[in-house]
C-alpha cells in the first residue's frame, strides 16, 4: 500500500522523450511510498492501486521540486551602499579596490552573532522555499579563515535543519584574499592554509560536498586553483569553480581536467573551454541576477554552449552585493529574456540540470520512479508560464520527500 497517490494534475517529468523533451504527462498520478515516487502514470491506471491518502490537484501542473545550485546565503549584513555606488557608475572591479566587494561582507558576517546569522539566513532560505525550491547549495567564503569558513558551513547546515529543504554546503574558501594578502609570502600563505588546512578539516568533519574557488583577475589564478582541485580531490570532494564571469582565464577548461561538477557565470567562455566542459560532462551554471545587478553587456555564449551539448543549469546567485536575488522564477524569467533561453530550457535549469550541476541527478531532478518525491504543483495552464511570469508568487503546493512542505 503506497503512502500517497498525487492524482488530477499534469506532469512535467523532466524525463525527455521524442518530440517531448520535458517529458510532459498530461492527466497524470503519482504514486508515493516512503518518500519516494513508486510509479508516474495516466490517472486511469494509477487509480487501481491502493494507497493511505490521495492528494487531487484540480488540473495543476506538477514538477520537480525547484534546485538552486548555486548560492551564498549565508552572510552577515548587506552591501545596499554599493548598490548607490553601481547605479552611480563604480564597477565591480572598482567596488571591490575601493575595500567593498565580498571583503566588506567578510568584516560584517565576522561582526554578525551566530544567532543573528543563522536567523538572517533563514528568513532568506524561506523566501526561496516559497518560490518551489526544494534543494539549495549554499558556499562558504565569507570567512576567509579555518575557524570563520567551518563557522559558516555548520550555519549551513543549521538553517535548514529543521525545515522540508534539502541543503547543499560547499567550501568555497578561494573566494577572496583577506586584506594584507594581495601578494607576496602572504598571498602564498592564504593559499596553504586552504589545501593543507581548511580543505582536510573540512572533508574531514563532512561539513561539505564540493570545493569552489573564484577563478578571475580579482581573485586566484588558474595556477592557485589547480592548487585547491589538486587538495579538494586528494580528500574525496569535487570540485567547481566561478569562472570566466569578467575576463577569460581558462578557468572552464581548467575545471575540466578535474572533471568538475560544474563551471559557473562564464559570460566570458570561448569555444575551447565549452568543447572541454562538454568531454568532462561538466553543466554550466547560468546566474543572470548577477549579469543584471552588474549592468553587464557580454552574455554567456548560450548558443556555444547548445552547440557543444552541454547542459545548462540556471541559479540565483543568492549573494549579498552582486545578485540579491531571491525569487527563482525571477532567475528563470532573467534567464529567457536576458540570454535567450528558451522556456523548457529554463525550466530543466532548475530541476534535472541543477541536480546535474550538484551530482544529484540520481535523487532528485526528475519525477520518475525512484526519485525522492520532491514536487511543485502550480497552478498555470501552459508549463511555458514558469519561464513567462516576471516574479510570479511560487506553487499553489510544495512537497519535500512525499510530505507536505
Amino acid at each position: 500500500m503506497w503512502d500517497r497517490l498525487i492524482t488530477d494534475c499534469h506532469v512535467a517529468t523532466m524525463v525527455p522523450q521524442p518530440g517531448n523533451p520535458l517529458g510532459l504527462f498530461p492527466n497524470a498520478a503519482i504514486g508515493i511510498d516512503g518518500g519516494k515516487i513508486v510509479r508516474v502514470g495516466k490517472r486511469t491506471e494509477l487509480a487501481g492501486f491502493r494507497y493511505k491518502e490521495v492528494v487531487a490537484l484540480g488540473g495543476a501542473w506538477v514538477t520537480p521540486g525547484l534546485i538552486d545550485c548555486h548560492t551564498h546565503l549565508v552572510f552577515g549584513g548587506t552591501r545596499a551602499k554599493e548598490h548607490a555606488m553601481r547605479r552611480a557608475g563604480a564597477t565591480y572591479e572598482e567596488i571591490a579596490k575601493a575595500g567593498g566587494g565580498i571583503m566588506s561582507t567578510v568584516g560584517m558576517t565576522a561582526a554578525t552573532g551566530t544567532d543573528e546569522l543563522r536567523s538572517a539566513s533563514r528568513r532568506r532560505l524561506e523566501a526561496l522555499m516559497a518560490g518551489g525550491v526544494t534543494t539549495v547549495e549554499v558556499k562558504s567564503g565569507y570567512g576567509l579563515d579555518t575557524a570563520a569558513e567551518i563557522r559558516l558551513l555548520n550555519a549551513a547546515r543549521a538553517i535548514g535543519r529543521d525545515l522540508p529543504v534539502r541543503i547543499v554546503p560547499t567550501l568555497l574558501a578561494a573566494h577572496a584574499l583577506p586584506p594584507g594578502a594581495k601578494e607576496g609570502p602572504e598571498r602564498d600563505a592564504y593559499l596553504k592554509m586552504i589545501v593543507e588546512e581548511m580543505i582536510p578539516a573540512v572533508a574531514k568533519a563532512g561539513l561539505a560536498t564540493s570545493v569552489d574557488a573564484f577563478c578571475e583577475t580579482i581573485a586566484f589564478t588558474p595556477k592557485e586553483v589547480d592548487r585547491v582541485f589538486t587538495a579538494a580531490r586528494a580528500n574525496g570532494l569535487p570540485v567547481r569553480i566561478h569562472a570566466e564571469q569578467l575576463s577569460n582565464q581558462k578557468g572552464a577548461e581548467l575545471a575540466a581536467q578535474y572533471k568538475a561538477l560544474s563551471a559557473d557565470h562564464l559570460e566570458y567562455l570561448d569555444a575551447a573551454g565549452a568543447k572541454a566542459m562538454a568531454a568532462a560532462g561538466m553543466v554550466a551554471v547560468l546566474l543572470p541576477g548577477a549579469y543584471y545587478t552588474l549592468q553587464e553587456t557580454k552574455k554567456p555564449p548560450v548558443q556555444l554552449l547548445r552547440d557543444h551539448g552541454v547542459p545548462m543549469a540556471i541559479a540565483t546567485d543568492c549573494n549579498p552585493g552582486t545578485s540579491p536575488l531571491l525569487n527563482p522564477q525571477l532567475a528563470m524569467n532573467m534567464a529567457c529574456t536576458l540570454f535567450g533561453l528558451t522556456p523548457e530550457e529554463a525550466i530543466q535549469g532548475m530541476t534535472v540540470n541543477a541536480a546535474r550541476a550538484l551530482g544529484l541527478a540520481h535523487d532528485i531532478g526528475t519525477v520518475a520512479a525512484g526519485k525522492t518525491a520532491d514536487l511543485c504543483a502550480w497552478r498555470i495552464d501552459d508549463i511555458a508560464e514558469l519561464g513567462y511570469w516576471v516574479g510570479m508568487p511560487g506553487p499553489e503546493r510544495r512537497f519535500f520527500a512525499g510530505q507536505d512542505g
